[in-house]
């Protein structure tokens, strides 16, 4: 399980045996109102239920040393609680019944805690996007200068996929926030499709249109791929300032409070820790995604090779989701941003970043895409091999001063240029 270095409160919460069995017993007190509105059990007896059933966990782990069965432990541990009512306590349903229903009611509570999570982290970087819209900063690719672009089109970007992660993840969670009330093998021989729907009505889920004995494992396993794919958004983001916090670069930083320490060596050091640490998490819910898919295949009606990864699965994935969740939209909350670092490394390759804008001109003068390319590459080789400035080297190139005036030339070199569709890009992500 999720060491508590990892665990928030309110989401360890959730998955602690104590809400875990006050689960199962929810829905057997919503299996017995069932029973009642469809006549089966009198009105004195439900009340009785209702208000004495109950558990102590220890009570539940000692009886299931005796059973080696956890459903069994728990539904004779109830019965303690009760009198003659007890005969009642999971009447016509099976232990997956509880147990696959319990899953789906304690995903909705987690899933209510994700929801905000998101949302939060989607708010935050919608903020610092509008902020750095227009701070010019050299594009990358393959980990090199390229040309310019924006932090703040960096953040929309981020943005844009969080919307996705949220489409995705509602359909994913209204997927396993289902129930089953259909008995051993799913054919409800013993309780009826609609003690199921009350059932589900209660506990505010959906009542899954056909099960075995078990709730089809692809529900989980696209639960869990999601839920791996928004760790993935989350690693990627955190790689991005890992990049820019690095030494030679340091256009970001996170933010270095009083008092910490980078290093117990090195007094000079701050670290990207906390990117590296949702780095690391991440690693471990993308390793969940093939359990996840394991789980779909069981024999027959049911199995319960699934059972023992979920107790692991379920809950690690939805605490280490939520921690990463609220640390990081803290590190981009507090991220430190050196705005004239990224106007000042625009000037690193002496100028290269605009060689494509030299090109395009060059061809806009009747020259093939071709000829102008062989013009412009062995150029920015001379300022690859000897440090040279690549404006002079245009300047002092007869085959490009007689194409192109000193004035083209300063508008190839001018980096506004590349941003005067940003307004358009936030409008079309949704940021203005």
């Amino acid at each position: 399980m999720v060491i508590k270095r990892y665990q928030r409160e309110q989401m360890a919460h959730i998955w602690s045996d104590q809400n875990k069995y006050q689960a199962w017993l929810d829905v057997e007190i919503a299996v017995d109102r069932a029973w009642n509105k469809l006549g089966v059990i009198p009105d004195q007896d439900l009340q009785n239920i209702v208000e004495h059933a109950s558990f102590k966990v220890e009570d539940i782990l000692a009886m299931e040393k005796v059973t080696k069965h956890d459903v069994v432990a728990f539904t004779r541990t109830i019965s303690q609680s009760l009198g003659a009512e007890k005969k009642w306590v999971h009447f016509g349903v099976t232990s997956t019944d509880v147990v696959d229903t319990a899953y789906g009611y304690l995903l909705k509570q987690a899933n209510d805690i994700l929801r905000q999570d998101l949302q939060d982290l989607a708010d935050v970087v919608a903020q610092k996007a509008r902020q750095y819209k227009q701070t010019v900063m050299i594009g990358r690719t393959h980990g090199v200068h390229a040309e310019p672009t924006t932090f703040g089109l960096v953040l929309a970007n981020w943005y844009s996929e969080i919307k996705r992660h949220q489409e995705r993840f509602e359909h994913a969670a209204a997927g396993v926030e289902a129930g089953k009330i259909s008995g051993a093998v799913g054919t409800f021989a013993n309780i009826s499709p609609q003690a199921e729907a009350l059932v589900c009505q209660e506990l505010g889920l959906r009542a899954q249109e056909i099960s075995t004995q078990v709730l089809p494992r692809d529900l989980h396993a696209e639960y869990i791929m999601t839920l791996a794919l928004i760790a993935a958004g989350i690693e990627r983001f955190a790689l991005e300032i890992r990049h820019l916090q690095r030494t030679e670069v340091r256009e970001v930083e996170e933010f270095f409070a009083p008092g910490q320490k980078g290093s117990s060596a090195m007094p000079h050091k701050r670290n990207p820790i906390g990117s590296e640490n949702v780095t690391g998490l991440a690693r471990v819910i993308k390793g969940h995604v093939f359990t996840a898919l394991e789980d779909i295949e069981l024999w027959h009606e049911r199995d319960i090779s699934h059972s023992s990864a979920e107790r692991i699965i379920l809950p690690d994935t939805t605490e280490l989701l939520d921690y990463m969740l609220h640390r990081f939209t803290k590190i981009v909350q507090e991220l430190t941003v050196f705005p004239e670092k990224m106007e000042a490394d625009l000037q690193v390759t002496h100028g290269l970043i605009y060689s494509q804008r030299v090109m395009l001109k060059l061809i806009k003068t009747g020259l093939s895409r071709e000829a102008a390319y062989d013009i412009v590459q062995p150029l920015t080789a001379q300022v690859w091999q000897k440090h040279l400035d690549f404006r002079q080297l245009l300047d002092n190139d007869d085959q490009v001063t007689e194409r192109l005036s000193k004035q083209d030339l300063d508008d190839a070199f001018d980096y506004r240029w590349h941003l005067r569709h940003v307004d358009e890009i936030f409008q079309r992500v949704g940021l203005e």
